[in-house]
């Protein structure tokens, strides 16, 4: 434990304590660090790179706080040395799949390769961490999205809508591909009427942070004719393909959550066929239940709505066991009740690390 005193003199001191782990002994008032013993230490002495080494042992969260302590603390942080340190080791690997027209380096004065590649090198890490993390980056073709957590660093992840395995994605008469301006994807699946809704993604396990927490959500939103989700359970799961039973939970895919069905029946022929459907099938609209918040979609700062499909922990991948190979599969499903359904927009399944409380 490093403890840097701020303020001198014998009254009062505050303490800004960092683990950085090793063999440090600690007394009261001393600090023995290896052969090195002091009883204070100036922070506008220390040198830089000392500062910025123990920074890179916290948090991006951390680092950024560590950076108002002090004029030295702020340049440490800022530095290409601690920000090297939050970016995965893999990025890099993972950003040479992408577009060039969609580098996370271009900007609208640099059109060229040339000017892109002289943009890189300009940029500090710092700047490219924010950049990552505020900006998607295609990457396998465009049917994947790549960002970092802000907080933590560790890899995001969205599967677009034409990289999800959906039953009748490909008949017109069920689903149909779109383009909208604020998808991430240059198609988004909308569902016209289907009365087997099976939505599944997959994604490799090594792709993702080790000793992870992750969290999976569907990204989607409602049509104004939207029909057939009210009050109607919807299964998902998330889980190892062919491991251990996978966790399910049922959710609600309805927007307006406990609204009546009929103010989410469009005008037109689809109210009418949607009426029909019901008397053929005998269907009875469920009574209202009684709301929990987890089991309802939630809006997202681009305006999308997602609901929580569930979780799966990464363990420490490259070891063959439980953090090697393998594919995690997320899935949601309505095929038990017969029931017909439409209006849903799908832009596709987003993994990321679930934000500690």
């Amino acid at each position: 434990m490093f403890k840097f005193i701020l303020g001198g003199g014998s009254q009062k001191k505050t303490d800004v304590g960092v683990g950085v782990g090793g063999g440090e002994e600690e007394e009261e008032g001393r600090i023995s660090c290896g052969t090195v013993t002091v009883d204070h230490i100036d922070l506008q002495n220390l040198p830089e790179g000392c500062i910025a080494n123990v920074v890179s042992l916290t948090t991006p969260r951390d680092a950024c706080r560590l950076s108002s302590v002090s004029r030295s603390f702020k340049s440490a942080s800022d530095s290409d040395a601690v920000w090297d340190r939050f970016i995965p080791p893999e990025t890099h690997t993972i950003l040479s799949a992408q577009s060039p027209s969609s580098s996370v380096f271009s900007s609208p004065s640099s059109p060229s390769s040339h000017s892109s590649t002289s943009n890189s090198k300009s940029k500090s890490k710092k700047e490219l961490y924010l950049t990552l993390c505020d900006n998607p980056v295609p990457i396998e073709q465009g049917k994947m999205s790549f960002t970092l957590d802000k907080s933590s660093g560790k890899k995001c992840y969205m599967i677009s809508a034409r990289a999800l395995s959906i039953v009748w994605a490909d008949t017109p008469h069920y689903w149909k591909w779109i383009s909208l301006p604020d998808s991430r994807f240059e198609e988004v699946a909308e569902l016209v009427s289907v009365c087997w809704l099976e939505i599944r993604g997959k994604i490799g396990r090594r792709m993702l942070s080790p000793s992870t927490l992750y969290k999976a959500y569907l990204v989607f939103k409602s049509t104004i004719g939207a029909y057939g989700f009210v009050h109607q359970p919807v299964e998902v799961s998330v889980g190892m393909l062919g491991g251990e039973e996978p966790t399910r939970h049922t959710v609600f895919l309805d927007a307006e959550r406990g609204q009546n069905a009929v103010n989410h029946i469009g005008p037109g022929p689809r109210r009418i066929g949607l009426i029909n459907r019901r008397h053929f099938l005998g269907y009875q609209s469920p009574q209202p239940r009684e709301i929990n918040e987890a089991q309802y979609p939630k809006e997202r700062d681009d305006g999308w709505l997602e609901i929580e499909m569930g979780e799966f922990f990464c363990q420490g991948g490259g070891d063959g066991g439980d953090g090697g190979d393998g594919e995690l599969e997320m899935a949601c499903l309505e095929v038990t009740s017969g029931h017909w359904k439409g209006g849903l927009i799908v832009q596709g399944i987003e993994i990321r690390p679930k934000i500690k409380d």
